[in-house]
C-alpha cells in the first residue's frame, strides 16, 4: 500500500495552503498596507481573530510536519499505531481549517469595518452588514464597493478578495484532512499484514 506516501503528499499540500492562509490573514490586518489601522483597532473583527495565522496557518503546519515525517514503521503493530496517530493529527487539522473557513465566510458576509457616512456624521462601523431588510447582496453589487467606505481606501475589494482566498484555502485544507482521515484509517485497518506487504509499503 502507498498510504504513507499519500500522507506525505497531503503534508506538502497543507504546508503550501497554510502559507497562503497566513499571508492572506496578514494582509487583512493591514488595509492599504498600513499598520496604523491595526494599531487603532480599525480592522475587521474576523480578520483580527487571525484564524488564518494560528488556526489554518500554525496548527495545520504543525500537523503537516507530522505528515511529512511519516516514514517506515518496523512491523505491523507499529505501522497501525502510526496510522492512527496520523488520523488524530488529521482530525485536529480538519477542525482548525474548518474553523478558519467558517470565520472567513462570516467576515465575507458581514462586510468590512470602515469609516463611512452615518446619519450622525462620519463614523467607524460595518455599513454593509446584513440586516432584516438587506442581505449580503453587496457581494453581487460591485457599484456599492466604492461608494460606502471612506477609509481605508478600497477596503471592500481588499476584504472580498482576501477573505475569499482565505476561505477557499482553508476549505481545501479541510477537504484534504477529511480525505486523509479516511486514508489513514483504511491504512490502519488494511495496512501491513505481513512481510510481503511491508516491502511495498512506503
Amino acid at each position: 500500500m502507498c498510504v504513507s506516501r499519500c500522507v506525505r503528499c497531503v503534508g506538502v499540500a497543507l504546508v503550501a495552503l497554510a502559507t497562503v492562509c497566513a499571508a492572506a490573514n496578514s494582509l487583512l490586518l493591514l488595509p492599504e498596507l498600513k499598520v496604523r489601522f491595526l494599531l487603532e483597532g480599525h480592522v475587521t473583527r474576523e480578520a483580527s481573530w487571525a484564524t488564518g495565522l494560528w488556526s489554518s496557518g500554525l496548527l495545520v503546519a504543525l500537523g503537516a510536519r507530522a505528515f511529512l515525517r511519516s516514514g517506515r514503521a518496523p512491523g505491523c503493530c507499529a505501522f497501525r499505531t502510526r496510522m492512527l496517530r496520523q488520523a488524530l493529527y488529521s482530525c485536529a487539522c480538519l477542525l482548525s481549517s474548518a474553523l478558519c473557513c467558517v470565520v472567513s465566510a462570516t467576515g465575507l458576509v458581514q462586510g468590512p469595518l470602515c469609516l463611512y457616512n452615518a446619519t450622525s456624521g462620519a463614523a467607524w462601523g460595518v455599513p454593509l452588514r446584513p440586516t432584516a431588510d438587506r442581505d449580503a447582496g453587496y457581494l453581487y453589487n460591485r457599484s456599492a464597493w466604492s461608494g460606502v467606505c471612506l477609509e481605508p481606501k478600497g477596503v471592500v475589494q481588499w476584504n472580498v478578495v482576501l477573505f475569499s482566498v482565505l476561505g477557499g484555502a482553508s476549505g481545501l485544507q479541510a477537504l484534504l484532512c477529511a480525505a486523509n482521515v479516511v486514508n489513514t484509517l483504511l491504512g490502519a485497518v488494511l495496512g501491513r499484514g505481513g512481510p510481503r506487504l511491508s516491502v511495498t509499503s512506503v
